[in-house]
């Protein structure tokens, strides 16, 4: 049966996060510390990092920045610049990027970097979303896929010698494999946190793909030229609100409204992000909003209890003009996308009554379930 954090307001059924026996999960564990943390020292450790970079690099370029124009690629920008680097700024283009995240892009180039939209081959990622929503319920494995592994090829390529990201995901969002926390994004990180359903390229070559279809999703395992890839979100504390603080004096734009979640200046550079998060609804049962709100709570901006006042049936609502788009895009109907979506129900944690669904031992006891 699923449970729930008693600081937070997450799930047992996160991906990744663990609920120890005093009913505090391991992400909020993982905050507290924070306040432990010597951020003067980690910063040193940086200078030294790129101080070593630097010194060392022999490309017309110190940095590669992944980014897709939201408020973290844009603070990788910011920083880079800062720190005195030359960034290439590295985008997989979405096919459905959207005229906010155009422009946001566009401002975040305006800042002073050069930069390379990379497009993949439209027939093969249309089938490759289709497949991986078919098999595992998800639009975003192959946004995934690129956003890990194409700013390696770039970098490894031009022979530059270091990767930028922004937070480490799993340390704000819960992890087990203590092993993985540290600065270093590695293949291994990718693979188990990058939301992939632990599947590399290789493994959708066995779902009808040829090896030179998939080229741009894979990491260039065996490249002589090294490439660190590293979390800036290690050596200076990362927090949601605080970098919008920052990004918006840079020009950085929200949404009038939030597109999926809490927040209206995240995830709102694409209008497939939104159908991946509400797919959490039937696998997990919970939403972006879930997520958003314990960021707070951790944060210390908001209480356990008014948070839960913050989430109604309504944040359930499926995207439908996004799912509309997506159904377009990929030639189907919208009853199929239903239908597809339908499967990847968890029934270990949603039971029937009375021809509706709801979710045993859910956060809140007064709940309007809907046929959602």
């Amino acid at each position: 049966m699923i449970t729930w954090c008693k600081k937070c307001i997450l799930p047992s059924t996160r991906p990744n996060l663990v609920i120890g026996k005093d009913g505090v999960c391991n992400a909020c564990k993982n905050h507290e510390k924070k306040i432990k943390i010597d951020w003067t020292k980690r910063k040193k450790n940086l200078d030294k990092i790129l101080t070593k970079i630097k010194k060392n690099n022999k490309s017309n370029y110190d940095c590669v920045l992944p980014v897709s124009g939201g408020k973290d690629s844009t603070w990788l920008a910011i920083k880079a610049l800062e720190f005195g680097l030359k960034p290439l700024a590295v985008t997989w283009k979405t096919p459905f990027r959207n005229s906010l995240g155009n422009q946001n892009l566009k401002n975040l180039i305006s800042l002073g970097v050069d930069h390379i939209d990379w497009t993949n081959n439209p027939i093969i990622e249309k089938k490759f979303i289709y497949e991986s929503f078919k098999i595992f319920g998800s639009t975003a494995i192959p946004m995934h896929l690129s956003i890990y592994n194409i700013p390696l090829i770039v970098a490894s390529t031009m022979k530059i010698p270091i990767v930028f990201f922004a937070e480490n995901s799993a340390y704000e969002y819960g992890y087990q494999n203590h092993s993985l926390d540290g600065y270093k994004m590695t293949k291994k990180f990718a693979k188990t946190f990058g939301v992939n359903f632990d599947t590399t390229a290789s493994y959708w070559i066995k779902k009808g793909f040829k090896k030179k279809d998939l080229i741009n999703y894979y990491a260039l395992n065996k490249s002589k030229n090294k490439v660190l890839r590293i979390f800036l979100g290690h050596f200076i504390k990362w927090d949601p609100k605080k970098i919008y603080q920052q990004v918006k004096k840079h020009g950085f734009k929200s949404a009038s409204k939030p597109k999926t979640g809490l927040y209206n200046f995240a995830d709102i550079d694409d209008d497939f992000i939104s159908i991946h998060h509400w797919l959490k609804w039937y696998k997990f049962g919970f939403l972006r909003k879930f997520d958003n709100l314990s960021l707070e709570i951790r944060n210390n901006r908001l209480s356990r209890t008014n948070a839960l006042k913050m989430i109604s049936p309504k944040d359930t609502r499926p995207p439908k003009a996004d799912i509309k788009k997506l159904c377009n895009y990929l030639g189907i109907e919208d009853k199929r996308f239903y239908k597809l979506a339908e499967k990847f129900r968890n029934k270990n944690i949603w039971k029937k009554k009375n021809k509706k669904w709801f979710i045993q031992n859910f956060i809140k006891k007064q709940w309007e379930w809907n046929e959602n």
